[in-house]
């Protein structure tokens, strides 16, 4: 049954949410995200990443084949668009992720978009030039996400980073943790600190280090949600809760 009724006033909007397999943060807190969106629903399609790392076999995860035949499952459920939730496009390269938006809407005819394309665009249209960044990563996929933003004209001037490289792992960091390393970026005044990874816990953080630290925080699991939502013109998450950039 819908959550609205057919007499109901709210339009009804069906994002469709791409998942890496081993992911376990993002599809809870995307749904709560929209959970406070009347007539906003959100529908996920997983495609197999188990690592990320720099070898062949971690980077071949992210071949488009498996990725659109996620997409086409969502097509089923005739989601209004299809965003990859997914940050792999900081270290395989963002022109990646253009080519494979080119390729969804192409096999599915709905629009698409992902999180780094969406953070990108936020990012260079809110001015940002000092970058903080706190991932799980291991030093060279870290190495390459801060050479690929420095292409863009920002610089990332604090970095944090934990080494992991088990996908399945990244949700597994603490609170603690987190807090503890958005502390130690903030340190260098960053114009903004991106949580840059879908599968930490971090999501739901975001509004509370933003008051504690008087930074702009842009979660890689938000701004995919906010893209497909611009783009359909449908209503936006609570900046209070989910970062203040929603508010712009």
């Amino acid at each position: 049954m819908s959550p609205h009724p057919a007499s109901s006033p709210y339009r009804r909007i069906r994002l469709g949410i791409l998942t890496p397999s081993s992911n376990t943060a993002l599809e809870p807190l995307t749904s709560a995200m929209v959970a406070t969106l009347p007539g906003v629903t959100a529908h996920f399609s997983r495609f197999r990443v188990t690592r990320i790392g720099l070898s062949a076999g971690a980077l071949g995860q992210f071949d488009p084949a498996p990725i659109l035949a996620a997409a086409e499952l969502l097509a089923d459920a005739q989601v209004d668009a299809i965003g990859w939730s997914g940050t792999a496009a900081g270290w395989r390269g963002f022109d990646t992720d253009v080519e494979l938006c080119a390729r969804i809407e192409a096999a599915t005819g709905i629009r698409a978009t992902t999180s780094i394309l969406a953070l990108n665009e936020r990012l260079l249209a809110d001015g940002v030039r000092r970058l903080a960044l706190v991932t799980p990563y291991t030093a060279d996929v870290q190495a390459r996400i801060v050479a690929n933003y420095r292409s863009l004209g920002i610089e990332t001037v604090a970095e944090r980073h934990l080494g992991i490289a088990d996908n399945f792992s990244f949700a597994e960091v603490s609170c603690a943790q987190l807090d503890a390393l958005v502390d130690e970026v903030c340190a260098a005044r960053p114009d903004a600190v991106v949580p840059y990874c879908t599968n930490l816990v971090s999501t739901d953080r975001a509004a509370g280090w933003e008051r504690r630290h008087g930074c702009t925080v842009y979660d890689t699991t938000t701004t995919v949600v906010w893209k497909m939502l611009a783009m359909l013109g449908g209503p936006q998450p609570p900046a209070a809760d989910w970062g203040r950039w929603l508010s712009d």
